[in-house]
């Protein structure tokens, strides 16, 4: 990023700080806080961390006269939040924290992106709130301003949590470690769960297995390990027999047969990738660490300049991040963009060639930040 980018860059956040109500998470004073500061020229991102505050007053001053590109706090309740050392802190407990993003599910244009994330992020509500019971109104929600969402939980019954409680969580929320003997046994339940679902894919996948045409299906299942042509074809003959024990009459018993062991016990395939469509797909590891730093909502993402939206669970469904997160205006700006690229925002798309071109202060705001073109 050159200086002239950086410095249309600081003087939009500027503008933004100036005129933006701000909004401070709960027991503020007892979060350490971070910053990462325009850098013209620089390529390395160094954050100003280890900062602590008393109150809202003190915090919005610090971010109007320090105009930070990107801002974090803990999701840790501290003792001593500005204390240099992590063991000095005194840790206090932290908030349960979920983070989706598009980065690790898919690759493809910005919007398809934000999409297939939303959807995750719907699955892991429906699961917090359906299965594990948790008060919608102890869940927080916030787009992250780039690629994802995070849900924040400050029930006081998970504050204490250690990672591997945490662990445990984010384990059955990504269907990590699943026990498919576990998962067969007993009655199939009434309430939503991984038995449920895990019945209802395996049911799912072996009745798409005899849809195929009987070659595809053979040519299917010889290729699991294990699986040779008579296993293969006994299976078919019996595939709807086997769906109904399934689905109505469900042992582990199941799991002596060649075929659907081999079915269960792939790492990868159709039936796994099946499978991981039912979970919620969250960063394990933001989920497991008790001393997280995670952007404040209203701030600006200084690697998309949208805004770090807090949003009500129930305005999630329609929520547009490329129009509702972004907070700059359409006056023409001139930009060298470095490549072609189709980018849609505030209801129209723009396709940009490579090369000095005109887009509105919006555009060129995210494509500055993302390093996708430098002001001309």
């Amino acid at each position: 990023m050159n200086p002239a980018t950086t410095e249309f860059l600081r003087q939009r956040f500027t503008e933004y700080y100036k005129k933006t109500v701000l909004v401070s998470p709960p027991s503020l004073e007892q979060r350490e806080w971070g910053f990462v500061l325009f850098n013209p020229g620089g390529a390395e991102m160094r954050m100003r961390r280890h900062v602590g505050f008393s109150g809202k007053e003190e915090l919005d001053q610090y971010i109007r006269n320090l105009v930070p590109q990107h801002t974090y706090y803990s999701t840790a309740y501290y003792e001593k939040p500005d204390a240099g050392t992590m063991a000095e802190k005194g840790w206090c407990g932290a908030d349960l924290i979920f983070d989706l993003d598009a980065d690790h599910l898919m690759r493809g244009p910005y919007d398809q992106m934000l999409a297939r994330v939303k959807e995750e992020t719907e699955k892991l509500l429906a699961i917090l709130i359906e299965e594990f019971g948790m008060d919608r109104k102890a869940i927080a929600l916030v787009f992250s301003g780039g690629r994802g969402y995070h849900v924040h939980v400050r029930d006081i019954a998970f504050r204490g949590w250690g990672s591997s409680e945490r662990r445990e969580l984010i384990d059955y929320v990504c269907g990590i470690g699943i026990d498919p003997a576990a998962m067969l046994s007993g009655k199939t339940p009434a309430v939503p769960g991984w038995p449920r679902r895990y019945r209802e894919t395996l049911a799912g996948y072996i009745r798409w297995i005899g849809t195929l045409p009987e070659g595809e299906a053979m040519a299917h299942l010889t290729a699991l390990e294990g699986v040779g042509k008579e296993s293969a074809a006994a299976f078919l003959k019996k595939y709807e027999e086997t769906i109904a024990a399934i689905e109505r009459h469900p042992t582990s018993m199941l799991l002596k047969n060649r075929v659907l062991h081999a079915v269960v016990s792939q790492e990868e395939g159709e039936f796994r990738k099946r499978l991981l469509s039912r979970a919620a797909l969250a960063d394990e590891p933001v989920t497991t660490d008790t001393k997280r730093l995670i952007r404040m909502p209203t701030s600006l993402h200084g690697g998309s300049g949208m805004r770090v939206q807090p949003l009500e669970l129930r305005e999630l469904h329609d929520f547009d991040p490329l129009t509702d997160a972004v907070v700059f205006g359409m006056r023409d700006v001139k930009v060298d963009q470095k490549f072609p690229l189709r980018m849609p925002m505030l209801g129209s798309t723009y396709e940009l060639q490579k090369g000095i071109t005109t887009v509105p202060e919006a555009v060129a705001v995210f494509l500055c930040c993302r390093g996708m073109a430098e002001i001309a």
